[in-house]
């Protein structure tokens, strides 16, 4: 008990060390001047012609005043087992955009998962988005990188489509943090290192309880 209770207060240390890192990024992507997106979504994703977001991930909270309804998205992993997002709700869930030849997925793999395991015991849920490979393919990653929680194959876009409202087109990789309601709380759009995700899932936790 007294680890886990010094744990959380690291961790919210980390959760102050994002809210300064969402304004610097904020402010970078601002800078750059991409054209907005679909639906209100402003596109500081900085993707390229080769189909990933390039550099740092621009973070954005939602206050929970302004959070949308759940996200609503069901399906079987890669390996054949059944999932139902609505049946996660009651704690966070972390969704992650990827696919294997992306060098930006690739970088931030080890940090999503040591975040998946420093959450575990928390009940906090994650769920990889493949949304270009095959299971072969997908599998192959998880193993590479030690991957251990669930990723769904999403070639058609059901799942995109399911965030579209939230991120801008192509915008892999991404991180979306639901709430306990199943409701978006905060995403990185580009790479999410590990002291940035472990500080938003904290701050979703805190106002969750």
């Amino acid at each position: 008990m007294q680890n886990t209770y010094a744990q959380r207060s690291r961790l919210r240390s980390f959760s102050r060390l994002a809210y300064g890192s969402a304004l610097l990024a904020v402010t970078l992507g601002a800078i750059t001047g991409c054209a907005p997106a679909d639906k209100g979504v402003e596109d500081t994703s900085g993707s390229n012609d080769q189909g990933y977001v390039a550099g740092t991930g621009v973070i954005t909270q939602i206050p929970e005043s302004q959070r949308s309804t759940p996200v609503q998205l069901a399906g079987n992993t890669t390996n054949g087992d059944a999932f139902d997002l609505q049946e996660w709700q009651g704690s966070p869930v972390v969704l992650n955009l990827w696919y294997a030849a992306c060098p930006p997925c690739r970088e931030e793999a080890p940090d999503l998962q040591e975040s998946y395991e420093s959450f575990s015991e928390e009940g906090v849920a994650f769920l990889g988005i493949n949304v270009r490979d095959e299971a072969a393919a997908a599998n192959a990653f998880a193993r590479q990188f030690g991957i251990t929680y669930p990723s769904m194959l999403d070639k058609e876009g059901r799942a995109v489509a399911a965030l579209s409202g939230l991120l801008p087109p192509q915008a892999v990789p991404s991180t979306v943090i639901l709430d306990s309601k199943g409701r978006p709380a905060a995403r990185v759009v580009g790479i999410v290192d590990r002291s940035t995700l472990d500080g938003l899932i904290t701050d979703v936790l805190a106002k969750d309880t």
